[in-house]
């Protein structure tokens, strides 16, 4: 399984092995008489024997074996079912079902949730795509990332607008501090993206997982509640394993990634 490192190291400027000392010509020109004395110190070196065992050996990669495929299709079914630009919409149907808001008739549910995907994930991917035409963005994945920052810009600010929205709409004060949290945990990746890839999707789980806490403490929670909480925290851990095995991240980056997004919106008031 080829892992993804792109981003974890810096890139490390000028040539490599270059110096004063071993440049081909002199600090002012070429020399040729240095050139000449190179090449016959060349002739005299000691020639390695021709034998079959000192030829170099291509580097093969060890294909994937039936197990590993099976995980690696899991963790790209889960990355792409639990992308960041679909936590909003996740966290507004489980308000809906956990909290007092069950009491809301279905049509206003279907009509909040679709503005909810309509600003935060629509416009987005409309977005993401013009900038892939434009040649500012190579994956519509966004796994590069130097490819993040424009792409985090238009999230925050359609969260922004999904808290407003949400605020003059007359809902709970810690659905409102939902969507905010989350706009400021996007702020917190946008910096820290500048230096680290830190996770995105673990930071949009965690925002959920910080969510249900919220509901048990201040939305007069349903008693189901807790299973939901459970299952989210699974679900959470899957998707944080998945991150790391598709070399998208490492495991200090998922880390990170939780912290944010679940301190972002437990603790926005």
């Amino acid at each position: 399984m080829k892992i993804d490192t792109s981003s974890y190291y810096p890139e490390v400027p000028g040539g490599e092995g270059y110096s004063l000392n071993n440049r081909p010509g002199s600090l002012f020109g070429e020399n040729p008489k240095a050139e000449e004395e190179k090449s016959d110190d060349s002739e005299n070196l000691p020639q390695p024997p021709e034998d079959p065992q000192y030829a170099p050996k291509p580097d093969r990669e060890v294909p994937e074996s039936d197990v590993e495929k099976a995980v690696s299709g899991v963790a790209h079914f889960l990355s792409w079912v639990l992308v960041p630009l679909m936590m909003p919409v996740y966290g507004l149907m489980l308000a809906f079902g956990l909290s007092i808001l069950d009491v809301a008739p279905m049509g206003m549910r279907v009509y909040f949730t679709l503005i909810v995907a309509g600003i935060n994930v629509l416009l987005p991917m409309l977005f993401v795509v013009i900038l892939k035409k434009m040649g500012l963005v190579q994956d519509l994945g966004l796994n590069g990332r130097k490819e993040r920052l424009i792409p985090y810009i238009i999230t925050i600010v359609c969260l922004v607008g999904t808290a407003v929205f949400m605020y003059y709409k007359g809902a709970p004060h810690w659905l409102v501090f939902f969507f905010a949290g989350g706009a400021v945990g996007g702020v917190v990746n946008m910096i820290v993206n500048f230096w680290w890839k830190i996770s995105a999707h673990a930071a949009g789980i965690a925002g959920i997982v910080a969510l249900l806490i919220r509901i048990a403490r201040e939305g007069s929670p349903q008693p189901e509640l807790f299973v939901w909480l459970v299952i989210t925290i699974g679900v959470a851990g899957l998707l944080g394993s998945a991150r790391v095995w598709l070399g998208r991240h490492t495991v200090w980056q998922v880390m990170a990634g939780f912290a944010v997004g679940f301190c972002s919106v437990l603790f926005i008031s």
